[in-house]
C-alpha cells in the first residue's frame, strides 16, 4: 500500500476535469422477460445516433452522454442522462399506445429472464460495411462466450484532466486496479440474479427463492467468475507500465491465432461470418479490464493505432453496477466519489506492474465480487506482513488517502460535496448492510420472496414511471426527433459512400499494419 500524500494541483485543472457517462440497459416486457424486439426505428440509427445505440443486443440499449466539465459537470451529465432516458421512454411509450404493456429499461446490472442463448438478438447495424461488421463481431462475443453473458450491463465513467499525458494516465490506472476493490464493495449492486443467466453452466451460488440465485456476501456477480470474465484471457498479462507496453501486448492478443477459435473458424460451411477473427482478441474491445485507456478515433481508425499515435485522452471505467435504487443508474454523489478515487490514483506513487502483481489483483476482484460484506475478508497484499490484509483496513487507508483530494477538489469549485461523497463512503464501508449490494438483498427478501426478476420488475417499473412523470418540453421533443431523422442520414450516407466489398473492406480493417503507426 502506499502511503504517500498526493501532490497540489492547479485549480484551472481541477475545474477542468471532464467526464461522460455510458449506461447499458437492457429493454424488458412488463413480465420480466427479454423484450426480443429490434431496436425502436422512431430512437433513429444505433450506428450513428449520439446518444443512443445498442450494445451487444438488439434489445439492449445503450445511453451516452456528451462530454461534460467546469464545475456544473456532474449535475449536468447526470441532467443529460436523464434526458436521453426521458426521449427513449417518450418513444418506448408510444410503441405501447399508452398503455402499461410498454417494455421497461431494466434497472439491474444482472439481466432478466432470458430466453435460450440463440434467441438472443445481436445488435444490427445496417447494410454499410462498418455497420456489418459490428454484428459479426457480436456474432464472434457469442461464439466465444455464448450470448448470456453479453447480456450484462453496466455504467461506463468516462475522465480526463487537462494536461495530463500518457505516462500519467497509466500510472492511473495501475492504482486504480490495485484498489478497484473499494468500488465493487461501495457501489456493487448485483448480488443475485435469475436462474435463467447460468442454465447449463457449473456455478457456486446458492438458491435464493423462486428461480433465484445469489451468494449471500456478494457485491457485484457482474464483476465475479459468472460475470463479464473470459476463462481464456485470463492467461492475458496486460502491462500497464506504460503506452507502449500496453500496445505490445494486446498487439499479440490480437493478431496470434488461439486454437479454440480456430476451430470455430472465420466462417460457418454455409460462407456466414462466425466472427472477426480466430486471434485471442477479435478487436481491441473485446479486452475486458476494469478501466481502460481510451482516444477518439477517426474513421475507420483501430483503436490501438490511435492510441500508439496519439497517446491516452481519458479513462473509461468499468466497474460499475448499474444502481436499482436511483432513476439513471448512478447519483451525483458517486460521480463526485469516482472524481475522487480518480484524482486520487493519478496523484499518488504508482510502482510497476508485475505478472504477480496482475494475478493477485485479478483475484481480488473476485474475493470482493464474491464476498465482500463477509466479515474479516482478507484480500492479497504482498506488502503486508503474510501477504495479505483486511479489506475494511485498506479501504479505510484508501478513504484516509483520498481526504486531501477531497479538499482540493471542494476548495476549486466552492463547495463541499466531495467531501460529502467521501464521507458517506466511509460509512458504507463501517455498515456493509447500507451497501447497494446488501439493499438488494435485503428489498428481495422482505417484499419480493427472493425473486430476483420480480425485485428489478418492480424497479424497473417505478424507474418507468418516475421518468415519464419528469417535464417533457416540446423542444426537448423536438431535439430527440431532430437527432433521430439525422443519425438515419448519416448511415445512409454511409452506406452509399461505402467502395469495397464487405469481404475486402474486413481484410483491410483487421490487417496487423492497422494496429501498428
Amino acid at each position: 500500500m502506499n502511503e504517500q500524500q498526493p501532490k497540489t494541483i492547479a485549480k484551472a485543472d481541477l475545474t477542468g476535469i471532464r467526464r461522460g457517462i455510458e449506461k447499458e440497459s437492457l429493454r424488458a416486457r412488463p413480465n420480466g422477460q427479454l423484450a426480443l424486439t429490434p431496436h425502436p426505428a422512431a430512437l433513429g440509427s444505433a450506428l450513428t445516433h449520439p446518444h443512443i445505440t445498442t450494445d451487444y443486443s438488439e434489445s439492449q440499449v445503450e445511453l451516452i452522454t456528451g462530454v461534460q466539465g467546469g464545475q456544473a459537470g456532474v449535475e449536468a451529465c447526470l441532467q443529460e442522462l436523464t434526458e436521453v432516458h426521458q426521449g427513449v421512454y417518450k418513444v418506448m411509450q408510444a410503441l405501447a399506445c399508452g398503455q402499461d404493456d410498454g417494455e421497461r429499461l431494466w434497472v439491474g446490472s444482472m439481466p432478466c429472464e432470458l430466453p435460450t442463448d440463440e434467441t438472443i438478438p445481436l445488435g444490427r447495424y445496417g447494410k454499410s460495411n462498418v455497420g456489418r461488421s459490428k454484428s459479426v463481431y457480436r456474432m464472434g462475443l457469442g461464439q466465444r462466450y455464448g450470448r448470456r453473458m453479453q447480456t450484462i450491463s453496466g455504467i461506463h465513467y468516462n475522465w480526463s484532466m487537462p494536461g495530463v499525458t500518457s505516462e500519467q494516465y497509466f500510472a492511473l490506472i495501475r492504482n486504480f486496479r490495485r484498489n478497484s476493490f473499494l468500488l465493487l464493495y461501495l457501489f456493487g449492486a448485483s448480488p443475485a440474479l435469475s436462474s435463467s443467466f447460468v442454465e447449463g453452466r457449473e456455478h457456486r451460488l446458492q438458491r435464493f427463492g423462486d428461480h433465484s440465485l445469489y451468494l449471500p456476501h456478494a457485491t457485484s456477480l457482474r464483476m465475479g467468475r459468472l460475470g463479464y470474465q473470459s476463462d481464456a484471457q485470463s492467461a492475458l498479462a496486460v502491462s500497464y507500465n506504460c503506452l507502449s507496453s500496453y500496445a505490445d501486448s494486446l498487439q499479440e492478443a490480437l493478431t496470434r491465432p488461439y486454437p479454440a477459435y480456430e476451430a470455430i473458424g472465420v466462417r460457418n460451411p454455409g460462407g456466414d461470418y462466425n466472427q472477426l477473427s480466430t486471434s485471442l482478441l477479435q478487436i481491441e474491445n473485446e479486452f475486458y479490464g476494469t478501466i481502460r485507456p481510451k482516444r477518439v478515433v477517426k474513421a475507420g481508425e483501430r483503436p490501438l493505432h490511435a492510441l500508439r499515435e496519439r497517446g491516452v485522452e481519458y479513462v473509461e471505467v468499468r466497474c460499475m453496477d448499474l444502481d436499482p435504487f436511483v432513476p439513471v443508474g448512478i447519483t451525483a454523489q458517486t460521480a463526485r466519489f469516482l472524481d475522487v478515487f480518480l484524482l486520487h490514483c493519478l496523484l499518488t506513487d504508482s510502482p510497476a506492474d508485475t505478472t504477480a502483481e496482475i494475478a493477485a489483483l485479478g483475484e481480488n476482484q473476485h474475493l470482493v465480487a464474491e464476498h465482500g460484506r463477509e466479515p474479516g475478508l482478507r484480500l492479497l497484499d504482498a506488502g503486508a506482513p503474510g501477504g495479505s490484509r483486511l479489506m475494511s483496513d485498506w479501504g479505510a487507508d484508501l478513504l484516509d488517502q483520498c481526504a486531501p483530494v477531497a479538499a482540493q477538489l471542494d476548495q476549486a469549485q466552492g463547495i463541499t460535496a466531495h467531501a460529502e461523497a467521501l464521507a458517506a463512503a466511509r460509512r458504507t464501508l463501517a455498515e456493509p448492510d447500507s451497501t447497494p449490494s446488501a439493499r438488494v438483498l435485503s428489498s428481495m427478501a422482505s417484499d419480493f420472496d427472493n425473486r430476483y426478476v420480480d425485485f428489478m420488475r418492480h424497479r424497473s417499473e417505478q424507474t418507468r414511471q418516475y421518468l415519464l412523470g419528469l417535464p417533457y418540453s416540446e423542444a426537448m421533443a423536438l431535439r430527440f426527433a431532430a437527432q433521430a431523422r439525422d443519425s438515419v442520414a448519416a448511415q445512409q450516407a454511409i452506406e452509399a459512400a461505402d467502395q469495397l466489398p464487405f469481404d475486402a473492406y474486413l481484410q483491410q480493417y483487421m490487417a496487423a499494419e492497422q494496429i501498428r503507426v
